[in-house]
Formats: structure tokens, sequence, C-alpha cells
């Protein structure tokens, strides 16, 4: 549950100090744990609270922040680490200034997020106080932990841990495919399609009489700033957007249907980078980099991720080899069935219908296809090619 703050300009302050000595202590600990020789344990919470203990006393600024946000950023190192080697999470990086900024509190009571008017609550915050936020629905007497962060276009957010509960299906065992490309974000098996928020034509003009004033802007200069955030903030606008249609299209889903089948795809090898090296430069890289914004843009990842909370444990993942070249209706596999990126027309039976449609179907239906025509089990995800063209949603 995530709510926007409106601290005062002195909370403001405070709230960057906190971020700031998160991230000092954060990338600290990181420093540390790289340059541990093998062989030997590194520092787990324990030491590194004592180490904390001799920072305080050694550097006033560090001393001057709360020291529950600075331990809870230890623990929080710390479990970090524990997800990396259990195979679970990534490998921790490094906090950027500006970009990864923010800090978590937990063993948050009841009485410390109180009820002001109609609109307003305030949360407290160590150090500060009294953090006035816009309450859009009710906090729960049962949150734990909060966090607190500043996303690059300097506004304020507090989201509190809760899990929520599951959307029910109508319980028809009503099933449906779920194609998502680039031209057609989400399309279904029954035909419907669904379409991202795209930038609009006036932001996209200011953006770029945006970055043309920032590329000559003296860097470290005020006016760097002041453009730097301004960009930031049509990208925010454009964020939030996306996250809006993400929630309204996957609540709308998890209740229309029982069962929701999509592709296995996965969007970090898709859109990696085809530069290459010095010795093997990558080709059409500017191609595959407008190709990898369209991908990022259309928010497959999170589409997924919010599907599968709001629809808990009924969305089945598919092997995506195949699905755009398999005709739903007679099930024959070619290439040659693939007349562009947005018309499909089978070389065996003669089916036509849009591309994205017949490739829903496919996915409705689960059908993994191991060679040219032969029906198997579904192994590992293949990456299909995103559609690019506009579709025809004639059959």
């Amino acid at each position: 549950m995530r709510f926007r703050l409106a601290p005062t300009a002195a909370q403001d302050a405070l709230l960057r100090t906190h971020c700031g000595q998160a991230r000092f202590l954060w990338n600290l600990c990181l420093e540390q744990w790289r340059l541990w020789q093998p062989g030997k344990q590194a520092p787990r919470y324990a030491e590194l609270n004592r180490q904390l203990t001799d920072l305080r006393a050694a550097e006033p600024w560090i001393a001057s922040g709360s020291v529950t946000v600075q331990q809870q950023v230890l623990r929080d190192f710390d479990q970090a680490k524990r997800n990396f080697f259990g195979g679970t999470h990534c490998r921790p990086t490094w906090r950027k200034k500006d970009q990864d900024e923010g800090f978590r509190i937990v063993a948050v009571r009841p009485e410390h997020v109180r009820r002001l008017n109609r609109r307003w609550s305030a949360v407290f915050v160590p150090k500060i106080g009294w953090v006035r936020f816009r309450q859009t629905r009710a906090v729960p007497d049962s949150v734990k932990s909060y966090r607190v962060t500043r996303d690059p276009s300097g506004r304020w957010h507090i989201a509190f841990a809760r899990i929520p509960a599951a959307i029910d299906g109508p319980g028809t065992g009503e099933v449906v495919g779920l194609d998502r490309g680039v031209v057609v974000s989400v399309m279904t098996s029954e035909g419907e399609a669904f379409q991202t928020p795209s930038v609009r034509p006036k932001e996209t003009e200011r953006l770029l009489r945006l970055r043309r004033r920032l590329a000559t802007a003296q860097r470290g200069s005020n006016r760097r700033q002041r453009l730097k955030r301004s960009v930031a903030r049509l990208r925010a606008h454009e964020t939030d957007r996306r996250k809006d249609w993400v929630e309204q299209t996957t609540t709308s889903l998890a209740r229309r249907y029982d069962v929701l089948k999509v592709e296995n795809l996965t969007v970090g090898a898709m859109t990696r980078s085809a530069r290459g090296t010095l010795e093997a430069p990558g080709r059409n890289v500017a191609q595959k980099a407008g190709l990898n914004r369209s991908i990022l843009a259309q928010g497959w990842g999170l589409f997924l991720a919010r599907l599968e909370h709001k629809a808990r444990g009924r969305v089945r993942r598919v092997d995506p080899k195949h699905t755009s070249q398999r005709c739903s209706a007679c099930g024959h596999v070619a290439p040659e069935s693939r007349e562009s990126q947005a018309a499909f027309r089978c070389v065996a039976c003669g089916f036509a219908c849009n591309a994205d449609l017949n490739a829903a179907r496919n996915i409705a239906a689960g059908h993994a296809v191991t060679a040219r025509g032969a029906l198997g089990k579904s192994s590992l995800a293949v990456n299909r090619e995103p559609q690019r063209r506009a579709p025809s949603l004639v059959a």
C-alpha cells in the first residue's frame, strides 16, 4: 500500500539526510563484502552493528541520524546477502544518489499511524516526527513495517508492507490466453486488445526540448539540476500512467477468468544490449536499442507480477516456442504462415487472422511445439519476436 508523502521543508531536509545515511551505509557494507577474501566468512549483522557503533562515535554526520534507520540498513543488507547465496535473489548492487533513495522502518505499531481528517493521515518517522501523507484508502492495523522512498522527480512516498488478498475468479472454469506484444500490449484469446498508455505528443515535444537544453547545461549547475528534475517529472507521469493501466487491466482479467495463461518470457534476456565487445561488435545496435525501449515501455514484467499476485494460483506459464508460427485452427507450424508482424495466414489450411490473436489462442490451448509440427511438453522459455506493426483484428 503506497501513499504520497507531504513533508514540510524542514522534514524534507531530514528525510534526505536519512536517505543519504542509508545509502552510505549500504554502499559501505557492499564495498566491505566485495573486498572480503574467499574462504573467510563475511561479517554478519552482529559484527556490522559493532562497526556501526564505532562509526557513530567517530563520525558526527552518522551520529546525527537515527540509529533505528541505520541498524535496519544493516539487517536488510545481511538479508540481501543470504537471499543471494540462497539463490532466490540477485547480487546486491550499489545504491545511487537521486535514484535509489529510501529507508525502511520495522516494528511499526498502530499508534505510529494516525488519522488527521478525511483526506490526510500522519506517520511517525524516527528523528523527524509526524509526517503527513495523503490517505486514499484505510491503513490496516496489522502492518508491521513501512518504507519511505524518493523518486528522481523529487516526490516522496510511503509504502506499508501488506500482502493484499487475492481476487476470486468467477467460478465458471473459463480459460484465457494472453499474448504480450509491443504494438498491442496484451491480446486475449477472445480478441480483446489492451493498450498501454503512451507518451502524449506534447509531452514528447517538451521532453525533446528539455533534453536539448540539458545537453548544453554546465555540469554541477543549478540550471542542470532543474532540467534533470523536469525530465524526471515527465518520466514519472509516464510511469504512473503505466502502473495505473497495469492495476486496472490485471484486476479486470483476474475477475473475469478462472485460469489465465501467459508466455513464459525472459524479459531481461530479450532486452539485453546488442553492442557486443571491441573484439566482436554487435550488429543493428540502434534498432535493437529501440526495440528494447519499446518492450520495457509496455511493462511486461510488472503486468505478469501483478497478475500473479491478484489471481494467485490461477496463472499458468506456457512455453512460448512457436506460439506465433502455429496455426490455432489446424495446428500446422510454419514460419511462412507469418505474412507480416500483424497478419497470420496458415499455408496448410488457409486460416487467416490477426497474428497476436492467433498466438493468444495457442497460449490458451497450452500447446508447446518441440519441432516443426511435432507436439511435446513445455521446456525452457524461448523468446518470441514481439509485434511491431498495428494489428488488424479481422478473423
